[in-house]
């Protein structure tokens, strides 16, 4: 359930971009990022990416904020 959350909140806040192309390039990265690592098993593994993740969303944020 965590991951399904934190792939939401990605996709909503990469669609608050004004420009058309930030936020087509967003949503692209953030779909291939999940997809690339849905088959991930190992649990050190997982948690890095949620990391990278949620790291991402906060830089995100902070982007869409300031415009």
């Amino acid at each position: 359930m965590k991951v399904l959350s934190l792939y939401k909140q990605l996709i909503r806040a990469s669609q608050k971009f004004d420009s058309y192309n930030y936020r087509m390039y967003a949503l692209r990265r953030v779909r291939d990022a999940f997809r690339e690592n849905k088959a991930l098993t190992d649990n050190a593994t997982i948690a890095s990416e949620l990391s990278y993740a949620q790291k991402n969303l906060e830089i995100i944020k902070r982007q869409v904020s300031e415009r």
